[in-house]
């Protein structure tokens, strides 16, 4: 994408309703006025539903469509991708969408305690080495932050075409006693995945498809 697109899009991005892009100072030093007060942003006491890593929102705009009594959450860094899910989102008057562009490890500092009912966790770069593993998504102490913003009981889901990133994350569940609710290996093959694993496919998704790669889902609670 050349400069002058992504310039335009970050100018869109600061004019849109549903796109909330806080400094990295605002949020550590604890003056993002959203935190705990996302109901308020939605104008509703409605679930909240985030995504990590969202890229141009085509998850997040499919639970969105499936399910309008939900608020959902799309996080990513990448302003210029978020401009494409926020902009489909009002064209489409989905009200129950929103789009935050900053870093998935201020997470905590972003939603308080029982904000966020269920976390996705969409195709994710597996950092297969093992010097990279403190970035992966699923490491422990990713999931601690999760266990801070989640309401008891809450669900975490995990999709993706890594067979690496689903056996460390099963392994890594199962070693801490948390509850794994579902795991399925190869979703298009073995039955059981739930609708919204299945009727949603991004576009990356539908490559690896094509590809014949198996992809995987998880489904688990951290609390």
């Amino acid at each position: 994408m050349g400069s002058k697109n992504k310039l335009k899009r970050f100018k869109d991005n600061a004019t849109f309703k549903n796109v909330v892009q806080p400094s990295r100072q605002e949020i550590e030093e604890g003056s993002f006025l959203l935190k705990g007060k996302w109901s308020g942003f939605f104008g509703n006491d409605n679930p909240i539903i985030l995504e990590l890593g969202c890229g141009k929102g085509e998850y997040t705009l499919g639970l969105a469509r499936q399910d309008i009594n939900k608020n959902f959450v799309g996080l990513d860094i990448k302003g210029a991708r978020l401009w494409r899910g926020a902009k489909t989102a009002l064209e489409e008057n989905l009200h129950n969408v929103a789009f935050l562009r900053t870093q998935i490890e201020l997470v905590d500092d972003i939603f308080a305690a029982n904000e966020v009912s269920e976390i996705w966790i969409t195709f994710p770069d597996p950092q297969i080495k093992y010097k990279r593993t403190k970035h992966r998504m699923t490491n422990e102490e990713f999931l601690i932050r999760y266990e801070r913003i989640l309401i008891n009981h809450g669900l975490v889901h995990l999709k993706t075409d890594s067979e690496f990133m689903h056996g460390y994350t099963l392994g890594l569940l199962q070693g801490s006693g948390r509850e794994i609710v579902y795991a399925n290996h190869d979703i298009y093959k073995n039955e059981g995945s739930p609708k919204e694993v299945l009727s949603i496919q991004t576009f990356y998704e539908k490559q690896y498809l094509e590809k014949e790669k198996p992809i995987t889902y998880l489904k688990f609670r951290i609390n």
